[in-house]
């Protein structure tokens, strides 16, 4: 490997706390081009990612020819992750869907868009008038445009009644969004990318950060490279980039992160490590906190997780000494068992040390794709727009004011449909068309001989919105062919909550058309209107649907009132952005200003065990002040656990050059020769006890199936194997179902997020032989 492949963070570029970034512009160009040679360069952020790095597309003869980071974006500073400085090939790819595609007499057939269109749009009437609205379903992605998810909720929730809608998001970011919601009441991230600018210490926990977000990486990187350098606390049971540098890596036991948090903050109270003034002023729920806790020594949560006492003891001496606490939170947490009640555990910590809303004290609850934030904060996962309470009738009523309808046909009866439900009723037969958006649930989804056969179901209509041929459009009754980034235009949303606008580059191939423009004329041969007669959705072009956007967020905790094309053509802006606030807001919740009055609030929050919601009379008996909130849970064993047959952990993930089920980056030179296929992670111990060594084929086996892989020996933690999920079938030869790793996953999710469980599955290792 050569070049950023080699070195995916790049050149160094030292600098030292409180010291501005230094900049760093990386480009890639087709072979043989110049920045010269250059036609125009148009604005966008990266869509490989979450990081939400600012760059800029290079056209030439109407191509996209390359791809340069922009010097001035708030997030990179100019850099660009090795996925997209080579992943904008993908969309020349010669097996581009270009026209709609419908399924006859067993085969997928070239069609029209009317007659694509009208056979989608037919079959969602003939089920409203047999059923009603619980028979039609939408799974969409993390990757769409904020216009796409707004239009989609309105279509969804406000046109046709339903909540089975949910998103991909679900497997990635749904315990984000829980985790904030119980602590502060409402979703979006407290903190900053900045943040690493100023802090003394910074915890990654279950964040393989090297791999998902190596921009960010990079800052980290830079930081320890320069004067007075952060410590690092990493907990992960692999050794990856963020372990080898940390100061401290608690490499605990698969599905235990519940008792290291409560271990750690046992330690952090026991030692008056606290900010009181701030518990008292700002928090509820703190004794109950301290009681809980109590049952947590050391000695204890080192025993439950497996990790040495003294490496714990000076874990938590370092958070509970800091002045400038950083922490952020990916799946290692999300997927992993009591996922929600972990990343809270973790919104403690910062709560009681005090440590929000001021430079380098923060948190940041990441997602795992480009566009998840707006996922959330658009109504295209289940919640209503605008962060909206479903439990709250006057949330409600003001949204059906936004849209014009009546507030009973927003579907408030019940809880949202999650992605998981969604497909248990698919299964069941009650939901009977399922429309997809963008994603590919015949590699992502979990238990996947399950999921192939509830997608091939004969009575249920299958839609399939996508870029590429894959392994779900190849069981769909209906494809229709999307426009790429680059080939089309809309703002999306990071983690640390700043907004870009992409620009549209070049033209979609043959008759592919933008996810907007497809939902747009959906609504309308459904014939979907206001209380007026009028049409429900009123825009036609990405512009039109920001505005409508804008003023369903004004007053909420994601407004995007004061923003604008014209002003996000400057660079990347940070939500809420107001007239009050036209710059944009770089931290939530200084001076302990939360979000969480009972009237106001997002959720009412759950029982961090068994999810069962609270009520709004318990709400406000508990937080009249709308205060932070202290919740609490014990530690709870995983459902499933090694033993018998299966003595192994097997913990699931992702590879710095892959991306979700590989529909782009399979499709890119440099980032599939990085990574052409899957493999296992072993420890030296267990190759060794298993006579395994570097290469060897090795079969991977749960309950649920096997996958054979190529061994890698690597310093993962003994007892624990590793498979990347990126790998399906759709370029393999002769197919199979034998390298995808969730076709080993169990069907389980988090009581609280809803998001499935892929890190604690039991497993048995057998040696294959070599390839």
């Amino acid at each position: 490997m050569t070049g950023r492949i080699a070195d995916p963070w790049g050149a160094r570029t030292p600098y030292g706390p409180g010291e501005p970034w230094p900049v760093r512009v990386d480009c890639h160009l087709a072979d043989g081009l110049t920045p010269d040679d250059v036609d125009r360069w148009v604005p966008s952020a990266a869509i490989l990612h979450s990081n939400g790095d600012g760059l800029e597309i290079a056209v030439k003869d109407g191509r996209i020819a390359g791809v340069r980071g922009r010097a001035g974006d708030r997030v990179n500073h100019g850099r660009v992750d090795p996925k997209d400085l080579f992943g904008w090939q993908a969309g020349n790819s010669p097996d581009r869907l270009t026209r709609p595609l419908v399924r006859e007499n067993g085969r997928l057939v070239e069609t029209s868009w009317d007659t694509a269109l009208g056979r989608v749009a037919g079959r969602v009437r003939e089920l409203l008038d047999e059923q009603g609205p619980s028979a039609v379903a939408f799974y969409s992605s993390g990757q769409l445009f904020l216009e796409e998810y707004y239009t989609l909720g309105l279509i969804a929730h406000g046109g046709l009644g339903t909540n089975h809608v949910d998103g991909n998001t679900r497997l990635c970011t749904a315990t984000a969004a829980a985790a904030l919601k119980e602590s502060f009441g409402c979703d979006g991230q407290p903190g900053s990318y900045a943040d690493i600018d100023h802090a003394d210490v910074i915890c990654l926990y279950g964040h393989n950060m090297a791999a998902t977000q190596t921009v960010t990486w990079s800052r980290v990187l830079d930081r320890l490279a320069g004067p007075r350098p952060p410590a690092l606390i990493c907990v992960d049971p692999r050794t990856t980039p963020i372990a080898e540098a940390a100061t401290v890596h608690l490499a605990n036991r698969p599905g235990s992160n519940v008792a290291l948090m409560n271990g750690l903050l046992h330690e952090i109270i026991e030692n008056g490590w606290i900010d009181r003034g701030y518990i008292e002023a700002h928090t509820v729920g703190f004794d109950e906190l301290r009681r809980m806790v109590a049952d947590y020594p050391l000695e204890k949560a080192a025993l439950i997780c497996e990790v040495p006492e003294d490496d714990l003891r000076r874990a938590a001496a370092l958070i509970g000494t800091a002045e400038r606490l950083l922490s952020t939170v990916l799946q290692g947490f999300y997927q992993a068992n009591q996922a929600t009640a972990a990343a809270v555990q973790v919104n403690n910590v910062h709560l009681v040390r005090g440590m929000l809303g001021r430079p380098g004290c923060g948190v940041l609850q990441m997602n795992g794709q480009p566009t998840a934030q707006n996922n959330r904060e658009c109504g295209a996962d289940g919640d209503l727009p605008g962060f909206r309470n479903w439990s709250n009738p006057e949330h409600v009523a003001d949204l059906a004011r936004i849209w014009n309808i009546d507030p009973l046909d927003i579907p408030s009866y019940s809880p949202p449909t999650h992605a998981m439900q969604i497909f248990r009723y698919a299964e069941e037969g009650s939901i009977r068309f399922l429309y997809v958006m963008g994603t590919n649930p015949a590699v992502s989804l979990p238990d996947l001989r399950r999921i192939r056969e509830i997608l091939a179901r004969e009575d249920l209509f299958l839609v399939v919105q996508d870029l590429f041929p894959t392994e779900t459009t190849e069981l769909a009754d209906v494809v229709l062919p999307a426009a790429a980034w680059g080939e089309k235009t809309g703002a999306f949303t990071n983690a640390d909550r700043t907004v870009h606008l992409s620009e549209r580059a070049v033209d979609p191939p043959g008759e592919a058309r933008s996810d907007l423009d497809i939902l747009v004329d959906f609504a309308a041969r459904l014939g979907l209107t206001d209380r007026d007669g009028a049409p429900l959705v009123t825009w036609h072009d990405p512009e039109g649907a920001f505005e409508a956007w804008k003023e369903c967020s004004r007053g909420r905790p994601c407004d995007y009132s004061g923003l604008t094309y014209r002003k996000l053509r400057e660079g990347g802006v940070q939500w809420p952005c107001t007239e009050e606030k036209p710059d944009g807001t770089e931290r939530l919740y200084a001076d302990g200003a939360f979000l969480a009055a009972p009237g106001y609030c997002e959720s009412f929050g759950r029982d961090l065990i068994t999810g069962a919601p609270f009520e709004e009379n318990d709400y406000r008996a508990m937080n009249p002040g709308g205060r932070a909130i202290l919740r609490t849970a014990e530690y709870v064993a995983p459902h499933e656990s090694p033993g018998g047959d299966f003595p192994f952990w097997l913990t699931t993930g992702r590879s710095l050059y892959q991306f979700h089920t590989r529909t782009k980056t399979g499709r890119t030179p440099e980032l599939q020769a990085a990574d052409p296929e899957v493999w296992v992670e072993v420890s030296a111990a267990d190759a060794r006890r298993l006579g395994l060594a570097e290469g060897d084929l090795a079969r991977i086996t749960t309950p649920r199936g096997a996958v054979v892989a190529p061994v890698r020996v690597t310093g993962i933690r003994p007892g624990v194997v590793f498979l990347p999920f990126h790998y399906g079938y759709w370029d393999r030869d002769g197919g199979g179902h034998d390298r995808a790793a969730n076709e080993l996953t169990v069907t389980d999710w988090d009581p609280v997020s809803k998001q499935p469980i892929f890190k604690t599955t039991a497993a048995r290792v057998e040696k294959e032989g070599r390839p």
